[in-house]
């Protein structure tokens, strides 16, 4: 089910949310098994063959979880047991998301004839990356005793469970255990909804709102110059504010419930470095990629040229957790050389003079853009080939078409452009904090006039109407 259909926003969530504040009169058990419950409906339409996949998962890391915190088991055993747990979650992972890709390889060395066709299950990535680092915190000793509802909200809550974000459990299942969150906050409910509202229609109004131009580059057969560029630019600001769109849909909907989700997205695109732009891009990934697997294989602590491994393999890991495919590998490559030439930069790299720290500053904007622009191109493009392809159009200005239709679509980029750099990003709008559970405080006396619920009102009908049959989120395939 979609955030951005009619059946969602006009059946589902209203009659979700009425069940749970109903159910909050009566106890707090009810409501967290009905938010559960609806969670694996919302999960079943469109993908019920794969609920008893994801309930097993549920299962098994919760034994496997509740093993290593409450029984008393030597260290070995207690490795043994995590090792289990981690070896089945990556087995399930890798049999759904994998085994055609490397089938699709084996074939290709030694002339096999392999043949593997699995469904991908939908979020599959998320919920189980948010269960490793689980069993991770069990065993460091770092997980308190939950109970199975709990749990099995936390990994099935349905506003993360198809896109993101990765969850913890620290954050997430003490506020599922709060009382308070069981009964309906006004204040909450109005701010989830302007935040809901604004994520609708960077979905619907200005991600699918510049998805033809994508095909510039990748649907025309040979693009010139200046289409290759439309095209890749289009397809980094489509997706850009489809991820933004989607993350700003799962925090309105959470808050509505009176739950904060942890911040995803923060404008990356205003990154002044790949360092900064990884701090502000799918934040939770990055976050989970440093703490339970960059930090582990050493990290920065054994001497700079480790570190350089250490990233290219974390970053190589994260491309391929995308997507199994080689160009998913390459740009995760190609970001890990990036952030490898960033810190040496950072390490060896000359000064900049205090007269010249703004044009430093716009230069390392615009290279960093430029940068991410390029590694888009491999995250888009159907293979490596294909992308090498689109970039070699991209480096040749000798091709040029630019007629009436090239210059409206460099306009039309001109503009998303603007609003990516110059405009304030959502948490800003509405005062989002997460760690402080705070949200609506820079609306002020705003939230309570006229002008501003008509404002909201129609940020929401523009994305109610821009909803199309054909307007899945691009962070669904992974």
């Amino acid at each position: 089910m979609l955030f951005n259909s009619y059946p969602f926003i006009f059946v589902f969530l209203p009659i979700v949310l009425a069940g749970y504040f109903w159910l909050g009169r009566s106890g707090n058990a009810a409501p967290v098994l009905w938010l559960a419950l609806a969670s694996l409906v919302f999960y079943a339409v469109g993908n019920w063959q794969f609920v008893p996949l994801l309930v097993a998962s549920v299962a098994f890391n919760y034994v496997i979880g509740m093993l290593l915190i409450r029984a008393r088991l030597r260290d070995r055993l207690r490795f043994a047991v995590l090792t289990t747990g981690v070896a089945g979650d990556l087995m399930m992972l890798g049999t759904f998301k994998y085994a055609g890709f490397f089938a699709a390889n084996l074939n290709a060395l030694f002339s096999t004839g392999l043949t593997v066709n699995i469904l991908l299950p939908v979020g599959i990535s998320f919920y189980t990356f948010t269960q490793i680092a689980f069993l991770v915190d069990a065993y460091r000793g770092n997980v308190a005793r939950y109970g199975l509802s709990h749990y099995a909200l936390f990994v099935s809550y349905f506003p993360h469970l198809i896109a993101g974000p990765i969850l913890h459990h620290k954050d997430m299942i003490p506020q599922f255990e709060r009382e308070g969150s069981k009964r309906p906050d006004p204040h909450l409910i109005l701010c989830g909804l302007v935040i809901f509202a604004i994520g609708l229609f960077k979905k619907t109004c200005l991600a699918d709102g510049i998805q033809p131009l994508v095909a510039s580059a990748f649907g025309a057969n040979t693009p010139s110059f200046d289409q290759a560029w439309i095209g890749a630019l289009a397809y980094a600001f489509q997706l850009y504010f489809d991820f933004s769109g989607y993350s700003d849909m799962a925090i309105g909907i959470s808050l509505m419930f009176g739950i904060f989700l942890p911040l995803n997205f923060n404008s990356p695109y205003k990154a002044t470095s790949i360092i900064d732009f990884w701090r502000r891009w799918h934040m939770t990934l990055s976050q989970f990629l440093r703490d339970y697997l960059y930090i582990p294989l050493g990290g920065n602590r054994h001497g700079r040229v480790l570190r350089y491994v250490n990233l290219m393999i974390t970053m190589l890991l994260g491309g391929l957790w995308h997507g199994a495919a080689w160009n998913f590998a390459a740009w995760g490559a190609l970001h890990g050389a990036y952030l490898c030439i960033n810190h040496a930069w950072n390490s060896y790299g000359p000064v900049t003079a205090p007269r010249f720290a703004r044009l430093a500053k716009a230069a390392a904007f615009m290279l960093t853009f430029l940068s991410v622009v390029v590694a888009w191109v491999f995250f888009r493009a159907d293979s490596i080939s294909s992308a090498l392809f689109v970039l070699s159009r991209m480096a040749d200005p000798t091709n040029i078409v630019f007629g009436r239709g090239e210059m409206a679509n460099a306009v039309f980029i001109a503009v998303y452009a603007a609003v990516a750099w110059s405009a304030p990003n959502t948490q800003e709008i509405a005062g989002y904090d997460h760690k402080n559970r705070a949200v609506g405080e820079s609306l002020g006396t705003w939230m309570r006039r006229p002008g501003f619920l008509y404002a909201v009102a129609a940020t929401l009908a523009f994305g109610v109407l821009g909803i199309s049959q054909h307007s899945e989120f691009i962070y669904f395939r992974f």
